[in-house]
């Protein structure tokens, strides 16, 4: 009986037609082919022509997948931030009650936005078969704070108390309307779900600054609200075609931060050691078998894994937080899961070193009873974010930690529905949205873009969201057309293949 290796080697066809492994080809070139693709990676892909494209470029070049990371290369030049710290408003909130004051607006109330304004964009088919789209002022009034006299919503006293470190983004604008595609694009900077998220762009870019926790970590906050929520999942802070090591780790608010962190009743660290060992000796022989560098992988999140037993405890036992910090975050910081308690923890990881942290807030789909639903939401956020900012600087950490506020897309200046002077509702706008970025290198006080008088068009210095997340990555050392991943034989980057720009006028 013939006992060759590539006997039982996987077939993607089931009896349908030969597979790369049955085809008369060299057998040196078959083993390369395993040594790229085992058992289970060769039945992920779907259908018989992925296989014919990865034979293409096993043929052609070596699979970068096996190179070493690039954190080897990077930064490719001077950091402003070591860490950064993403504050995510999932749903797209309002740039009329946040950011972009329009007191002009009080008089146009109920006329119909212009056509001139409107340009014939196609509307979403929430308001396309509105008979009027009557405009909306906001009902909350905005004050000038700092010496930078930024103008901030009545609803962001505590964020407008630090107004003077963060730089305001009026005109930002993305490609998508809707909000999977949108979120998609600015967490991965693609509207198709599979790209590495911006976090784990970071982890494969710039490595991790503490080997006993994860390098991206991701933090999803309890519902202020329970209407219009948007879903969240894993393919936000995926790694994509990265190896997994990169992925964010999502840190629960109840039982173990991590499931399956703590050793089963009868376990002990030192069996648990004994187990990873020898599970870790096992993958050390499959490697060197078939060089697939996921198996690399598995082994180093075992021993974070391990590591993570003894650090992520020390990490969420906030016994050690004086009363000050209590007051400066509010009572919710008490209550794990909260947003409150999220960004006292996104602190903590700052101070231990992780590269990048992520916390997700949901509820800002507002297409109704806006007035109402954003003073919860604001209410949520406004004293945390705060707080987060003033602490971190008091701790002489925010000159290097880069915090990101903002959502996907932004908001219509008409009614959604029906129009009273304090109940509206707004729809999803791609064409300008604000949002702001404080610390690591970013000039305080700058207010970067202007829209028109309807907070519709953007008349002065548009930023892409591909832009943001180059000016993201700058600011921490890297290049964007630098940060790049060999797939589907294209050089793969955060910022995709259009042109994208750091937008230097918001940098220190």
């Amino acid at each position: 009986m013939n006992h060759s290796p590539f006997m039982h080697a996987c077939s993607d066809h089931s009896g349908e037609g030969p597979s790369v492994l049955d085809l008369p080809l060299p057998a040196d070139v078959k083993r390369r082919w395993l040594e790229l693709a085992t058992r289970r990676q060769f039945l992920g892909r779907s259908g018989k022509a992925l296989a014919w494209a990865g034979l293409a470029n096993l043929m052609a070049s070596r699979s970068q997948a096996s190179e070493p990371a690039h954190g080897a290369m990077l930064p490719n030049f001077a950091p402003k931030a070591k860490r950064a710290i993403y504050l995510y408003m999932a749903g797209a909130p309002s740039q009329f009650e946040t950011w972009d004051y329009k007191p002009d607006l009080a008089k146009r109330f109920d006329q119909d936005l212009p056509e001139s304004v409107r340009g014939g964009q196609v509307l979403t088919g929430m308001t396309a078969s509105q008979s009027r789209l009557p405009i909306a002022p906001s009902f909350f009034g905005f004050k000038q704070y700092g010496q930078a006299g930024h103008w901030v919503s009545d609803l962001l006293p505590h964020t407008a108390a630090v107004a003077d470190e963060f730089a305001v983004m009026k005109s930002l604008h993305t490609d998508a309307i809707n909000h999977e595609p949108a979120i998609l694009l600015a967490n991965s900077g693609s509207m198709i779900q599979g790209k590495p998220s911006i976090g784990a762009w970071l982890s494969y870019g710039l490595g991790s600054m503490n080997e006993d926790l994860p390098t991206f970590v991701v933090l999803t906050s309890k519902l202020p609200l329970f209407v219009n929520i948007q879903a969240l999942s894993s393919r936000l802070w995926s790694s994509g075609f990265l190896s997994p090591e990169h992925a964010g780790v999502a840190l629960r608010s109840g039982g173990d931060p991590v499931i399956h962190l703590s050793n089963p009743k009868g376990v002990s660290r030192e069996l648990r050691r004994a187990m990873i060992d020898g599970v870790n000796d096992m993958n050390r022989q499959l490697l060197e078998r078939i060089g697939d560098p996921e198996t690399n992988a598995r082994i180093s999140q075992y021993e974070m894994a391990f590591r993570m037993q003894a650090s992520v405890p020390e990490l969420t036992d906030l016994s050690d937080e004086p009363e000050s910090i209590w007051e400066m975050y509010g009572p919710k910081a008490k209550e794990p899961g909260t947003y409150a308690y999220n960004c006292l923890m996104a602190r903590r990881m700052a101070e231990r070193g992780v590269r990048f942290t992520q916390i997700f807030h949901r509820g800002w789909d507002t297409h109704l009873d806006l007035p109402n639903r954003m003073k919860i939401l604001c209410e949520d956020i406004d004293r945390p974010t705060g707080a987060l900012i003033a602490d971190l600087k008091q701790r002489g950490l925010l000159d290097d930690t880069l915090v990101i506020w903002g959502g996907e897309f932004g908001r219509t200046v008409y009614s959604q529905g029906g129009l009273a002077r304090d109940n509206y509702g707004r729809d999803h706008h791609p064409r300008c949205f604000s949002m702001w970025m404080a610390g690591g290198g970013v000039k305080p006080g700058a207010v970067h873009g202007e829209t028109d008088d309807f907070s519709y068009n953007i008349v002065k210095d548009p930023m892409h969201v591909r832009d943001l997340n180059a000016t993201i990555l700058h600011l921490l050392g890297v290049d964007h057309d630098k940060l790049t991943f060999k797939f589907q034989g294209l050089e793969q980057k955060l910022t995709g293949v259009e042109a994208a720009k750091v937008v230097k006028e918001i940098i220190a």
